[in-house]
């Protein structure tokens, strides 16, 4: 009984000291130095100022942004910023308004760790014969994985869609594996938060997840009784529908078409924002989402792609040891429907990367048939490292294609900063370590080559990350401070050119945002008369508060367009790509009442959902 007791006590112990250690690593990578940078236009913005605007206003049913409603996602990820912007001096610890935007990204990402660890742990499988330590490299490969190291620092809701969703379904299969020692209902909790982050999408992937693997266990109605799920799916609709019908009462048919119309229905059967990709396009995010262990996950799909050819003669595991092909179907699910989706972007794939670190991390199994493919698997990954540390140290052939406008001295920049050279050392380090342990029998051999991608994230992530920064973010705020600064009053601000709702953000005022185009300019003429927002109103120039003139902020591409010159503007600034004027209205009405003439028309007024 003595030796039970110290038994257990000796678990929980390592169990203790095992998520310690994953949640000291999770707060080192996604929170450290989290608010030294500004938000990366152009959608981080828009939730930042959404979230802002429901802590000023009191308004926390609908988002609004720039003074029109916001229905690209629901409330979840607004409500968490927007706690962080209603903290008292808000600005005096966050003046970039990137902690309490980002905070809630950095945190369900770090939570998503703990919960693979503690699973890892509390339930060990075949393919593992030390638990803590298999923790330990699956939530660092999920945690260092390109895509998750990227959305896991920026104000968006993929990070909170991958972590509620993937807690959703790592308790969903705990529960399968020990029914009576785990609550049935707290995945439903994460499911319903999931769906009040990004919509049914949630419910589809856990739904497509749930029935691969119940007809793979051929078992299907005992899982579905095990989950619970009438009343699971009656949880859902008690915490996530409520806001739906509010909204939907509230706001009427332009929720309803934006919503469910424009945000889901038509980005899945149409696409959506110049977002088609070839069918194989999320092929080709896997790999690069796992890089650089993109080897061992192709080895364990091949795996269970063999196991479910077999029909009668597959391998059914035990529940509690079945996490590796619950796993499988998972990242299949997330793969078959975003594949099927017409418009697809690589943060699609985020909710697969943790089926996808699970699946990496249980690859290195003790069976001695297959040394052939473990032995592969790693020699592809030391060849995959040396051939991207040539590439990037011979850098010169190719860093001129690197060619972004908003930055025209990116790539003199990128080479003065040495990042690239410290990348290909960083390669050099993995592949030296991957040679020297390629002969040994060591299960923690990926927890060691985790190391140089460990330190990459100091050496190479953070500073890009200050880089980018610096040449492509700084100028709007500086352009931001000095539009504030020259205000008077009722003047508008207009926005031309690349439009960049962090210029709304930093103003916190309401800026008429337009392109490049004939219509564009008419369109900013006509809009600073006419053109009626919530808490901002368009007058004409003589008419009651009027003003005469308006502040500009304009990118170079459009200074070069020949209806915006000889305008007799008033330059005030100039930063990078960027340049701030004050205009005289009746001028700017003189030259679009001529381009009108032309046959150039307005077309602000025609509905667009992405207009903001």
């Amino acid at each position: 009984m003595k030796s039970l007791t110290n038994s257990f006590s000796s678990t929980l112990k390592q169990r203790r000291r095992g998520l310690l250690f994953i949640l000291f690593v999770g707060l080192i990578i996604f929170v450290w130095q989290l608010g030294t940078t500004g938000l990366v236009d152009e959608t981080p913005p828009l939730f930042a100022a959404a979230s802002r605007a429901m802590a000023e206003t009191g308004n926390w049913l609908t988002p609004q942004v720039n003074g029109l409603p916001r229905f690209d996602k629901p409330p979840f990820v607004y409500w968490l910023m927007g706690l962080g912007f209603a903290i008292p001096g808000n600005f005096s610890w966050d003046p970039l308004g990137t902690w309490a935007a980002r905070l809630p990204s950095a945190l369900s990402t770090i939570l998503l760790m703990l919960f693979l660890g503690d699973t890892m742990i509390k339930y060990p499988q075949e393919e593992n014969n030390f638990n803590r330590r298999t923790a330990v490299v699956t939530a660092l490969v999920f945690a260092l994985s390109p895509l998750v190291i990227i959305w896991g620092r920026i104000a968006v809701s993929d990070a909170l869609l991958c972590s509620t969703l993937g807690i959703c379904l790592l308790l969903k299969w705990r529960r399968l594996a020990n029914p009576e020692g785990e609550a049935w209902w707290l995945s439903w909790v994460f499911l319903s938060l999931a769906v009040l982050t990004k919509g049914p999408v949630a419910l589809v992937l856990s739904g497509i997840t749930i029935l691969f693997f119940a007809l793979f266990q051929n078992n299907f109605l005992g899982i579905l009784k095990i989950i619970r799920v009438l009343p699971g799916l009656f949880i859902v609709c008690t915490i996530s529908l409520p806001w739906y019908l509010i909204e939907l009462l509230i706001e009427g048919k332009p929720f309803l078409d934006s919503f469910f119309g424009y945000h889901n229905l038509q980005r899945f059967t149409s696409v959506v924002n110049s977002h088609g990709e070839p069918w194989w396009f999320f092929l080709i995010v896997l790999c690069i989402a796992s890089l650089p262990f993109t080897p061992f996950l192709l080895i364990s799909i091949w795996k269970n792609f063999c196991n479910i050819s077999k029909f009668s003669r597959r391998l059914i595991k035990k529940p509690e040891k079945s996490l590796f092909e619950f796993s499988f179907f998972w990242l299949i699910a997330v793969l078959v429907f975003f594949t099927i989706s017409a418009t697809k972007l690589p943060s699609y794939w985020l909710p697969a990367t943790p089926a996808a670190s699970i699946l990496i991390s249980l690859s290195l199994s003790n069976n001695v048939k297959e040394e052939f493919l473990k032995s592969l698997a790693w020699n592809f990954t030391i060849f995959l490292s040396i051939l991207f540390s040539i590439c990037l140290f011979s850098s010169k052939l190719w860093i001129q294609l690197l060619n972004d406008p908003e930055i025209p001295n990116f790539s003199e920049e990128l080479t003065n900063s040495f990042l690239i050279e410290k990348a290909g050392l960083i390669f050099l380090l993995f592949a030296f370590l991957g040679i020297i342990f390629s002969s040994r029998r060591i299960y923690g051999k990926l927890l060691i080559l985790q190391i140089p991608i460990f330190l990459s994230h100091f050496l190479i992530v953070l500073p890009t990350f200050d880089l980018a920064d610096r040449l492509r973010q700084l100028p709007l705020r500086q352009a931001s401070e000095l539009l504030l600064n020259s205000q008077k009053r009722n003047e508008p601000i207009v926005m031309v050119g690349a439009m960049k709702p962090s210029i709304h953000f930093y103003t916190n005022q309401v800026i008429v945002f337009e392109g490049r185009s004939k219509n564009a300019f008419v369109n900013v003429s006509d809009r600073l008369k006419n053109e009626s927002r919530r808490g901002w109103k368009g007058r004409p120039i003589y008419g009651s508060n009027g003003s005469e003139t308006t502040l500009l902020l304009i990118d170079r591409r459009s200074v070069e367009k020949s209806y915006w010159q000889g305008l007799n503007q008033k330059v005030l600034g100039v930063f990078g790509v960027y340049s701030v004027w004050r205009l005289d209205r009746e001028i700017l009405e003189r030259r679009a009442e001529s381009l009108i003439k032309e046959g150039v028309l307005t077309t602000w007024e025609k509905p667009r959902p992405e207009r903001f």
